[in-house]
């Protein structure tokens, strides 16, 4: 395949996604191969909801939203631009997924073969069910696809070994990324660790940054590595403003999940006897830590913004993404963290240049 053709299958793709959203049914007949591909992702997001509790099909669709809107053959061709694609030597790169939000993984998979690669994936049980499916429409537009993907069995006794792969694409926690780097130390390697997103607040923000704010939030639950865990926010900050922001998700505590957590992490916090700020469906507590649980968000306050802009980039490497209104360089706006861009890489290291560079 040329990278021409696969961009075009990969766009084509994109328009298939675009099928799925929260309006109910609308199915473009005139799509290609959309028979029986439409009817099996349709059975597979229901699936999905059963599979994971944390996989709603509202969070579902939204992901499927944000890859047709991505994979258009403009933002593609803008994507690939900077780089010699001419330079790729196919080799077998394996994908560990994590399994935090629906399809987590895409970007490598993407990546691993838009770059001319063949991809070995090892997907997490907690999402199984809809990538596959996104495989086979490639492979039913171009038949060649099918001999650059393959997926891991799993079976009673456990996952099928990874073997016979070139590099590795791993995600997972700290204490995972180390067994990683032991592992695959002999192979060209990207290693992925825990990432947290912070918002920082100056007090002028209008009410409906704030209400933006609420996206970056709660999306998926709070899972994502690109969901805000923490405020940053000037000593004497009046937390009304916020909690009028983000009151339209207060229904996310009649998610039973969610909820749970909420009166758990609540109960905790009480019986320690530590301050806390809540509205029904979240807790405020002050703690210098960035990653916060499920139902919680930790707050910290600052007086002075060198000085908060120097901890920050000490601290980048814990660091996904900072919500805020050009407080550094790179700061995602209000409710933009959930909207990708494809080149806007996981842990800012550059997946297309490591498989085009670093291979050879």
């Amino acid at each position: 395949m040329t990278i021409e053709q696969r961009k075009k299958n990969i766009s084509s793709l994109g328009q298939f996604l675009s099928q799925f959203d929260f309006t109910g049914n609308k199915k473009q007949e005139s799509l290609p191969y959309n028979d029986p591909h439409y009817d099996r992702l349709q059975q597979q997001i229901n699936l999905a909801v059963h599979h994971n509790g944390w996989f709603t099909k509202e969070n579902i669709i939204f992901s499927l939203q944000q890859w047709s809107k991505a994979l258009t053959q403009d933002n593609l061709d803008k994507w690939l631009a900077p780089y010699d694609l001419k330079k790729v030597s196919q080799k077998t790169v394996g994908i560990i997924m994590a399994g935090n939000i629906p399809l987590v993984g895409f970007h490598d998979f993407l990546s691993v073969l838009i770059s001319g690669h063949k991809v070995l994936v090892k997907q997490s049980t907690n999402d199984k069910l809809l990538l596959p499916i996104l495989a086979d429409y490639l492979i039913a537009i171009n038949p060649e696809w099918k001999e650059k993907i393959q997926f891991l069995k799993e079976s009673s006794e456990g996952a099928e070994k990874m073997k016979d792969y070139d590099a590795v694409i791993a995600t997972g926690s700290n204490n995972t990324a180390r067994y990683f780097e032991f592992y695959f130390a002999g192979k060209p390697s990207i290693i992925r660790k825990n990432r947290n997103s912070v918002a920082v607040l100056t007090g002028n923000e209008t009410s409906e940054e704030l209400s933006l704010l609420g996206e970056d939030i709660f999306r998926y639950y709070g899972l994502g590595c690109r969901n805000v865990s923490k405020l940053y926010v000037p000593e004497g900050y009046d937390f009304d403003a916020f909690f009028k922001g983000i009151y339209s998700w207060n229904p996310i505590i009649n998610q039973a999940k969610y909820a749970n957590n909420y009166d758990y992490n609540k109960a905790v916090y009480l019986m320690s006897l530590f301050k806390l700020l809540e509205n029904g469906f979240l807790i405020l507590k002050e703690d210098e830590s960035l990653s916060s649980p499920i139902a919680t968000l930790f707050y910290e306050t600052y007086s002075d913004v060198s000085q908060l802009k120097e901890e920050l980039s000490n601290r980048r490497e814990e660091i996904q993404c900072v919500v805020g209104n050009g407080i550094t360089k790179n700061a995602v706006s209000f409710g933009q963290t959930q909207h990708p861009e494809l080149w806007d890489y996981a842990d800012n290291v550059d997946t297309l240049d490591f498989l085009i560079n670093k291979l050879n």
